[in-house]
C-alpha cells in the first residue's frame, strides 16, 4: 500500500481530552438510541489514543468500544435493523454492511458522520449465547489547545 492509499484520519477540530470523550460518549448514546429496544450497554468508557502518525504529544484519537445487549436475545436482529436504517440519516452515511468470516457469520456495519468526524463499527453477534451487538465509536484525529496536555487511558 503506497502512502497515497493510506485512509486519511480526518482531522476533527482542536478540543480537550474531556471535550473530546465528552462528544464520543454523545454519539455512543445517539447509535444507543438509533437501536431502539430496550437494551443495557457495557460500562466500559472511551480511551484516548495516538492519532496515527502525528506528534503524540499534540494530536489524539478518541475511541469507545461498548457492547449492546438486548433485554430479549431476539431483539438483536431489530436492532441492526433499526442501526442500519438509522445509519443513513441526520449526517451518517453507511459505507459497508458485510458478513463476516466467523462461524457464525455475523452481519457487520461501518459508518462514517463527516460533519461529527465520527465512525462507527458494528458487529451482530445475534448467534452467540448470549444475543448482543459490538459496538465502537473511533473520532477523528483531535489537536489538544495550546498550553495543555493529553490525558491518555
Amino acid at each position: 500500500m503506497s502512502d497515497d492509499d493510506t485512509p486519511k484520519i480526518p482531522f476533527a477540530g482542536t478540543a480537550s481530552t474531556d471535550d473530546a470523550v465528552a462528544a464520543v460518549k454523545a454519539v455512543s448514546s445517539q447509535i444507543f438510541d438509533f437501536a431502539g429496544v430496550p437494551a443495557k450497554a457495557s460500562e466500559a468508557g472511551p480511551g484516548v489514543s495516538a492519532c496515527g502518525d502525528k506528534a503524540p504529544e499534540k494530536y489524539f484519537q478518541v475511541y469507545h468500544p461498548w457492547n449492546f445487549q438486548p433485554n430479549s436475545g431476539a431483539d438483536t436482529a431489530v436492532a441492526m435493523k433499526h442501526l442500519k436504517e438509522k445509519l443513513n440519516t441526520g449526517g451518517w452515511v453507511l459505507k459497508d454492511e458485510y458478513y463476516d468470516n466467523s462461524p457464525n457469520k455475523n452481519l457487520n456495519l461501518v459508518a462514517d458522520n463527516d460533519a461529527k468526524k465520527m465512525s462507527v463499527s458494528i458487529v451482530e453477534y445475534g448467534k452467540n449465547a448470549t444475543p448482543s451487538i459490538g459496538i465502537n465509536v473511533v473520532s477523528g484525529c483531535y489537536q489538544v489547545p495550546d498550553g495543555q496536555t493529553i490525558k491518555h487511558s
